[in-house]
């Protein structure tokens, strides 16, 4: 029940257009879009402006506003400048708004990934009613798309379309699937290259930045055997698979465990998924090692710890703290201390968005199971000594069970104790990790992985290197481990321990009350 004009620099779509009923003008041919709008309006001003052009210019929106009636809308759909002038605005009091991209939900993980839907009665368009009013146009034939389909390819030659969308004449481009080809849940990328390992093969289940920026090139280096890697779509790991040489690319977790030439899964998912999968590895008979957190809540862990001791399976998890030189040097120089010690861990995190995976409770655990778990582990590594006891308090008066302000206070079975700082409102511009270590009149003070200095030693004072957390050693001993066997890098005792000290710094926080293990 509105009427529509169209203004465009393309003859072909202008001309599409006017077939369509609509009112189009090629801007070209020296067109006024200001003068015409005016016009078709009686000198009123249209109510409505929307923009879907692509400039760095700001004379559309300055042109939008002279077209627009009293407190008339304008809807930016695309990309231009947007230098407004504040008269043009504040005389027909003009309301802006910038369109998300497919509606309401786009970009909101409850809705996109989770589920949870706007009540119909408040947001009547959202981005999947949007698809399903277009979708249903189009199959009543109310919506007429078939001439804007300027060309038909064969996905296998893809590079037609991508190599050249800065074509004109290329309005809708459309993919075309062979019937015949049976889609499964895997893809051979190729053999690669051969590697030395001869055992200890690999499946990597994850492929995301961690794995590509840090677990990958390591595993190159140290010329791992990589059988097969899983993602959930399929197209990040067959990227990764490509890029470093592994055969097989999936989207299949059970394709892993049923496959007998794999010998371990290296899991870097996200947090909530890594319980259920160590326990469906543990079941296949596979080793297993997993990004930190092992579990999310006690009751997971107990069922890990139960299913380890009836299959004595090897499960470790990626405490890379204790594999830095710097962590390995200092463990060095207390050896011999026979008392225990006392310790202030501090973690400058930095801030993430309320919203973002990792403060969820039931994805990522929140900061302190995700993140403080390192520094629960290395107290243990520091000490040779299991937690006994958890304290926690956090920033504020209620805090809530996913704080990332907190103090944690630790002690361990020989006597040693720590307080763990886990904040988040610091400046990035200060270490983000520091660790201070007090025994017997001596002090060690390991700044970021990055340097060390030790007071009361007399055969070391301090080294220094680029930052070193440990990463490329503990996966050269983990696949050394492997091929070579021999015990675990880390106990599972140990494991257990530090992952339930971290849940129940959570547990302590809620009640604020100590809590003993």
């Amino acid at each position: 029940g509105c009427n529509v004009v169209g203004f465009d620099f393309d003859q072909q779509k202008v001309d599409l257009a006017n077939e369509k009923g609509i009112k189009a003008y090629n801007l070209s041919t020296g067109v006024d879009p200001v003068k015409n709008v005016l016009q078709l309006t009686q000198n009123i001003g249209a109510d409505a402006i929307i923009i879907t052009a692509s400039t760095k210019s700001d004379e559309l929106i300055s042109q939008a506003a002279q077209m627009s009636r009293k407190r008339g809308r304008i809807v930016l759909v695309g990309v231009v400048g947007l230098d407004i002038n504040r008269s043009d605005f504040y005389e027909k009091e003009l309301s802006f708004q910038v369109s998300c991209s497919y509606g309401p939900g786009r970009y909101d993980e409850e809705y996109e990934k989770n589920g949870v839907d706007y009540p119909l009665p408040f947001v009547r368009w959202t981005e999947q009613r949007n698809f399903q009013a277009i979708l249903e146009a189009i199959s009543k034939g109310r919506l007429d798309v078939k001439r804007l389909i300027t060309e038909e390819v064969p996905l296998e030659d893809f590079q037609k379309i991508y190599g050249n969308l800065g074509n004109k004449g290329s309005i809708a481009s459309i993919l075309k699937y062979r019937k015949d080809v049976d889609l499964g849940n895997s893809v051979n990328v190729g053999l690669g290259k051969a590697t030395l390992a001869t055992k200890g093969a690999i499946a990597i289940v994850g492929a995301g930045n961690f794995t590509k920026m840090t677990m990958l090139p390591v595993l190159q280096q140290n010329r791992a055997n990589i059988k097969s890697i899983v993602s959930n779509s399929g197209v990040s790991g067959s990227f990764l698979a490509k890029k470093y040489s592994i055969p097989v690319s999936s989207t299949n977790y059970d394709d892993v465990l049923q496959n007998k030439e794999i010998d371990s899964v290296i899991i870097t998912t996200r947090h909530n998924l890594h319980s259920d999968m160590v326990k469906k590895a543990v079941g296949a008979g596979k080793q297993v090692f997993v990004e930190k957190p092992l579990a999310l809540n006690l009751e997971d862990l107990e069922v890990i710890n139960d299913l380890v001791k009836t299959s004595g399976a090897s499960v470790m998890v990626g405490y890379n703290r204790r594999f830095s030189p710097f962590a390995q040097k200092a463990k060095k120089l207390i050896a011999n201390s026979a008392e225990p010690i006392s310790l202030v861990m501090n973690f400058n995190a930095g801030f993430i968005p309320a919203n973002h995976w990792v403060h969820n409770p039931e994805v990522g655990g929140g900061r302190i199971i995700g993140e403080a778990c390192h520094f629960m582990d290395l107290f243990q590594f520091l000490t040779g000594s299991l937690i006994t006891e958890v304290s926690a308090t956090a920033l504020g008066q209620n805090p809530s069970v996913n704080c990332d302000n907190v103090s944690i206070q630790v002690k361990a079975t020989n006597g040693s104790i720590a307080v763990i700082n886990y904040f988040a409102n610091g400046h990035k511009a200060y270490s983000k990790e520091r660790i201070e270590l007090y025994s017997q009149g001596r002090n060690i003070i390991i700044d970021n992985f990055r340097k060390m200095e030790a007071y009361g030693f007399k055969s070391f004072s301090k080294m220094s290197s680029s930052q070193n957390k440990g990463h490329a050693e503990q996966f050269g001993a983990y696949i050394n481990f492997l091929t070579k066997g021999g015990e675990p890098l880390i106990s599972f005792s140990e494991i257990y321990n530090s992952t339930k000290a971290s849940i129940l710094a959570v547990e302590s926080l809620m009640k604020s009350e100590k809590i003993y293990i």
